[in-house]
C-alpha cells in the first residue's frame, strides 16, 4: 500500500508538472491590451511632450490624450485563454504583429520610423491650419534641363498654369498631368518678388514629364517646434499631436477643460486615417478619465461595435472636422458621432 501510495503521488505530481508546462509554454499568439495614454499638452519624464520656443504659448485646463495598444508577445496558453475571455484584450496570431521574415527588432524599428513620420505630418498639418503654408523650393536646377535660365536655386514655386502649389507632391502631379512637351506657366517667388516662367517639359528614356529641377519643402515660422516622446511606435498619434500643437499656439483652450482622447493618422493635408487596436484604445481612454473620443471615420463601425459606456465616439475625417468637434463640445452642441 505504501508503494502504491508513492506511485499515485508521483503520478499526480508528474501530471501537475506536465499540465503546468503545457499552460506555461509559449504559444504562437500575441495578447493586445490597453496601452498607456499620454497628454500631448502635458509632460513625459519631466519634459513637455510638445516643446515650442520663440512664441508665447497657452495653457489648457483640460487634456488631449493620445492612446496606444499594449503588446504582450511570447504568452503562455493560460495567458492566451485569459485574453480570449477578456473584454479589454484581444488575442491575435503572432505573425499578424511580427510578419514572417522580420525580427521583432525590425518591426519595432519600423514602428519607430512611422511614429517619427507621424510627428512630421502632424507638425505640417497643424502649421498649415495656423497659417504657415508649405513652400516648395528649388534646391538645384538640372544642367541643360528645361528650367535653365528660367528658375534659380531658392526660388519658391507657387503655381503651375494658375493652380496653386502647396506641396512637392502636388507640384509633381501638376507637371505629370500634361503630356511630355507641354509648355507650362510656372509661377515663382524670387527674393520676395513674384514672377513666371514658360517651361516646356521633357522626359528621359520614356519616363514621366519633368521640368528639370530638384525640389525641397520648407515651412517657415517664427518659432521652434519639437515633439519629445519616446517608447511609442506607429503612426496613430498624428491627429492628437496636431491638435496639441494648435492648442499650445492658439490662445483658445481647445479642450474646454475636459479630458479628450483620440487616435488617427494624419497626412500633411490634414486628412485623418484609420488605425488598429480601437477596442483597446477605447478602454485605455476611459481609464484615463476621457469624456469623449475622437475616432477616424474609417474606424467608426469597429468603434461602435466595441463602444465603452459613457464615452461618446466623435467621428472625424480631417483635422478641420476634429477642431469642429471640439468646438461643439465647448459650446455644448452635439458633435458628429460615429453611427456604425
Amino acid at each position: 500500500m505504501r508503494r502504491r501510495g508513492v506511485t499515485v503521488l508521483l503520478g499526480a505530481l508528474l501530471t501537475a508538472l506536465l499540465a503546468y508546462g503545457v499552460f506555461a509554454a509559449p504559444v504562437p499568439y500575441v495578447v493586445l491590451g490597453p496601452g498607456p495614454t499620454v497628454d500631448t499638452l502635458g509632460a513625459d519624464d519631466g519634459e513637455d511632450v510638445i516643446q515650442i520656443s520663440g512664441v508665447d504659448t497657452s495653457t489648457s485646463a483640460g487634456q488631449l490624450r493620445l492612446t496606444t495598444v499594449g503588446v504582450r508577445p511570447n504568452v503562455g496558453l493560460r495567458e492566451a485563454i485569459a485574453g480570449w475571455w477578456s473584454d479589454s484584450e484581444a488575442v491575435v496570431p503572432y505573425d499578424v504583429i511580427y510578419p514572417p521574415g522580420q525580427t521583432r527588432e525590425e518591426v519595432e524599428e519600423r514602428n519607430a520610423e512611422d511614429f517619427a513620420a507621424s510627428q512630421t505630418s502632424a507638425e505640417t498639418a497643424a502649421l498649415r491650419q495656423l497659417g504657415y503654408p508649405v513652400q516648395v523650393l528649388v534646391r538645384a536646377v538640372t544642367p541643360d534641363g528645361p528650367s535653365v535660365g528660367r528658375l534659380q536655386t531658392d526660388d519658391v514655386i507657387t503655381s503651375v498654369d494658375g493652380a496653386p502649389v502647396t506641396s512637392a507632391t502636388q507640384l509633381t502631379e501638376l507637371i505629370r498631368a500634361q503630356p511630355v512637351g507641354t509648355t507650362l506657366t510656372v509661377g515663382y517667388t524670387r527674393a520676395d518678388q513674384p514672377g513666371t516662367a514658360e517651361i516646356t517639359t521633357r522626359a528621359t528614356d520614356g519616363g514621366p514629364p519633368r521640368i528639370g529641377v530638384e525640389i525641397t519643402e520648407d515651412q517657415p515660422r517664427p518659432f521652434e517646434l519639437t515633439i519629445d516622446l519616446d517608447e511609442i511606435g506607429g503612426p496613430s498619434a498624428g491627429l492628437m499631436f496636431a491638435l496639441g500643437i494648435i492648442d499650445k499656439i492658439e490662445a483658445e483652450d481647445l479642450t474646454g477643460g475636459k479630458i479628450i482622447a483620440g487616435t488617427g493618422t494624419i497626412d500633411e493635408q490634414g486628412n485623418v486615417g484609420a488605425i488598429g487596436g480601437i477596442p483597446q484604445k477605447l478602454v485605455g481612454a476611459k481609464s484615463a478619465g476621457a469624456v469623449a473620443f475622437l475616432v477616424p471615420e474609417a474606424n467608426c463601425a469597429e468603434a461602435v461595435a466595441n463602444a465603452v459606456p459613457d464615452l461618446p465616439l466623435l467621428r472625424v475625417a480631417t483635422l478641420d472636422e476634429a477642431l469642429d468637434a471640439l468646438a461643439d463640445l465647448r459650446a455644448g452642441r452635439q458633435p458628429a458621432l460615429c453611427d456604425g
